[in-house]
């Protein structure tokens, strides 16, 4: 019997989709991937997955391994790349279109999502004729109202757009890697570097702002800080004057103020502070990290898992607003059945009017359910929110971020809060110290956010004009004015979002990248030795790969390409000019810039496989890799020295600046009876030299380990402890 095969973008989306539109039971079909079967409406539905892209740009025809290259392809992944798993599922989809009469792409509403279901279609399905389901939850409602309502056609703008995104960052990707490359060969070594169409000018903010905490010079200042006793209570204050840029005049204040002093005002000022909306994906991103520690991406898989099983909305938004459509009080109703939420979801129901005036329900005296509005749009998704399903078996991470989404969420429908800013002024003598406090009058939205709200109490003692204050010191402190901070990631994410550098799905992927490729270290972006050196080889030979206004050109015609207003082709070719013509200027001065690139190269591989020396022969422990692609740590004095460290081969690994330290020498495995005693283990007379290992791997904490003590803790930029699970009722 003929059906309609439903294009999915995951196997869980598949089993979602297929299970909402469902008019009975769900047979699935075997094979080496699962496909659902069932009818919807008296016609037989086929519901199959892809895993994500089954298909990526390729060189058109292999040549010589140099530069430009403009001739692309898309080509199976599996073959181009020997991924097994892959062609499992490009195998069941063939299998699949060949009994389909129609087709129907139910991948993600974004460019990716339409790129992924176009190439099968085209290229696996041999049509571009299908419907298209638009939905930004995988409910059952949302999942039946998105298939009914399908597009007749394909979303072909987005498509576009998204085909022209990829063909862009694959000609800037590919060309500018084997240019840097090239260079570097020519200059005597070999390394495979890389830039992009945002990785260069996302190296540039790091690189600049490197340079400015290089150039900064401190400025000395001084303060004077009172500490004293009033009504009992303690206080602090700091010189009205604030920073004194001389000494000699911090130290006249301060003999000045000695003597009695008193509270000469006391002043308070009510504030009205609204609530916050709910979660684009960049906000849900920078506060993640500032809560628990997670990197731009890893927040961005666990929404995604999140939404996977229609717990939250489409995560990859950049809108903060949320439309009635979602149907608010159903959602509310919804998280009132997990007892953490079912307090707040209560009060919201029932100061609020959930419904609109009918006959036999008159109009409410309650203002309406509505939550505040952020400014940010997304054309094809809301704000994300909580679908009001029940978590199951979460992990802690994702009962954590869930957590924080459902809280915003809720946040968004609650009154504004009330605070209280208060100051007090204190007259030592001639001289005036303020002390500044705040409380909260009406907690609001706050009680709502609970361990997410940012806002703290400072509260000042009570005090009236006139009051005694008992000073306890004045002390005169000395301090110094403070380079510019380093970018972390949430707020290189930031600024990327503020220029208009890369998208909100693919911005975490970049950073990501800066890591991978060695050019940035530690939780606070710290160019590396090879990062400063291609930062300076492109600046001083080709500044248009750093430049941010070329990058933000393309970015502006991708949306046109999207929004029907520029044409694909044109676009592509106006990128493929602009490149020929920078990397003619490249090639000339290819010698150049290697040079430029080899000392941070050299620098690079003494940071990247330099251990430390070695417990054997003293000579250097290196990071190798043998012949079965294996990682392991090797003496350079390799073959008299044949000392050898195991490493973990899963995840990605790295150096610390950091030593062990570590003093007790390593313990021995007990003896065993019957068996020649095992040899004196290796050490160092004093504090462990190894720098440790860290090893990343994905939605894990990061953690660190020497080779010679074999203990392992959780990195600095692990998440921090566990809070309480959604699931805990």
């Amino acid at each position: 019997m003929a059906y309609t095969l439903v294009i999915a973008e995951k196997p869980a989306a598949a089993q979602k989709i297929a299970e909402a539109l469902a008019d009975g039971t769900v047979s699935t079909i075997g094979g080496a991937v699962k496909a659902y079967k069932c009818k919807h409406g008296g016609k037989e539905l086929v519901v199959a997955p892809a895993v994500g892209h089954l298909f990526h740009l390729t060189e058109e025809k292999k040549g010589p391994w140099t530069y430009p290259v403009f001739s692309v392809a898309w080509t199976p992944i599996h073959k181009s790349q020997g991924s097994a798993w892959q062609k499992k599922y490009y195998d069941g989809l063939a299998k699949l279109a060949k009994g389909a009469e129609g087709f129907v792409s139910a991948c993600d509403f974004d460019i990716e999502g339409s790129t992924i279901a176009f190439n099968i279609l085209q290229h696996i399905c041999n049509t571009t004729k299908a419907k298209r389901m638009k939905f930004s939850t995988l409910t059952k409602a949302e999942l039946r109202e998105a298939y009914e309502q399908a597009s007749p056609t394909l979303d072909f703008p987005q498509i576009e757009a998204g085909l022209a995104r990829h063909t862009l960052d694959y000609f800037w990707g590919i060309n500018t890697s084997r240019a840097l490359t090239l260079a570097l060969k020519a200059a005597g070594t070999y390394k495979i570097l890389s830039a992009g169409r945002v990785q260069g000018p996302a190296l540039a903010l790091i690189a600049e702002r490197e340079k400015a905490i290089a150039a900064f010079q401190p400025t000395p200042y001084w303060e004077l800080a009172l500490a004293g006793t009033l009504n009992g209570e303690a206080i602090a204050a700091l010189h009205e004057h604030g920073r004194f840029l001389e000494q000699v005049a911090a130290a006249g204040a301060q003999e000045r103020a000695k003597g009695p002093a008193e509270v000469a005002e006391v002043t308070s000022k009510r504030v009205t502070i609204p609530p916050p909306p709910a979660f684009d994906l960049t906000t849900l991103q920078r506060e993640a990290y500032a809560f628990f520690s997670l990197s731009p991406k890893q927040t961005l898989d666990i929404a995604q898992k999140l939404y996977e099983a229609a717990l939250i909305s489409y995560p990859r938004t950049a809108s903060q607003q949320l439309p009635e459509r979602i149907g608010y009080a159903g959602i509310l109703e919804g998280l009132a059945r997990q007892k953490r939420y079912e307090p707040l979801c209560d009060d919201l129901l029932k100061s609020r009017d959930a419904g609109s005036e009918t006959a036999e329900k008159p109009a409410s005296k309650l203002p309406p359910l509505a939550p505040v509005q952020g400014p940010k749009t997304d054309p094809a998704h809301p704000a994300i929110y909580p679908t009001g399903a029940k978590p199951q078996g979460l992990s802690d991470l994702e009962a954590r971020l869930y957590d924080l989404i459902a809280r915003r969420f809720l946040a968004a429908f609650a009154p504004p809060a009330v605070r209280e800013a208060l100051r007090i002024v204190i007259a030592a003598g001639p001289e005036r110290f303020l002390a500044s406090g705040a409380r909260t009058v009406a907690a609001e939205w706050l009680r709502f956010a609970g361990p997410f709200a940012k806002l703290k109490e400072q509260p000042l003692p009570p005090a009236k004009d006139g009051d005694p204050v008992a000073v306890a010191s004045i002390d005169l402190l000395s301090k110094q004015t403070q380079p510019p901070p380093r970018f972390t990631q949430a707020s290189l994410l930031k600024e990327l979002e503020k220029r208009n550098l890369g998208t909100k799905a693919t911005r975490a992927t970049i950073l990501e990248t800066l890591y991978d490729r060695g050019y940035v270290k530690e939780r606070s972006l710290q160019l590396t030795e090879l990062g400063k050196s291609v930062a300076h080889a492109l600046e001083q030979f080709c500044p248009e790969v750093l430049a941010e206004e070329l990058t933000r050109q393309f970015e502006q015609q991708l949306d046109a390409i999207q929004s029907g207003d520029a044409q694909r082709e044109a676009v592509v070719q106006e990128a493929r000019a602009v490149l020929t013509r920078i990397l003619a200027h490249f090639k000339s001065n290819e010698r150049s810039i290697g040079t430029a690139l080899l000392s941070g190269v050299r620098a690079a591989y003494a940071s990247e496989s330099q251990v430390g020396p070695c417990p054997s022969c003293g000579k250097t422990l290196l990071i190798r890799r043998s012949k079965f692609g294996k990682q392991f740590i090797g003496c350079s004095g390799y073959p008299a020295c044949t000392q050898t460290f195991s490493l973990p081969q899963k995840g990605r690994l790295g150096l610390l600046d950091s030593a062990c330290g570590q003093t007790a020498a390593p313990q021995a495995p007990p003896a065993r009876e019957g068996y020649p005693p095992k040899p004196a283990p290796l050490g160092f007379p004093g504090p462990c030299p190894l720098r440790l290992v860290q090893v990343r791997q994905p939605r894990k904490r990061p953690w660190q380990l020497c080779i010679l003590h074999g203990f392992a803790r959780p990195s600095r930029s692990a998440p921090a402890p566990a809070a309480e699970s959604p699931e805990a009722e």
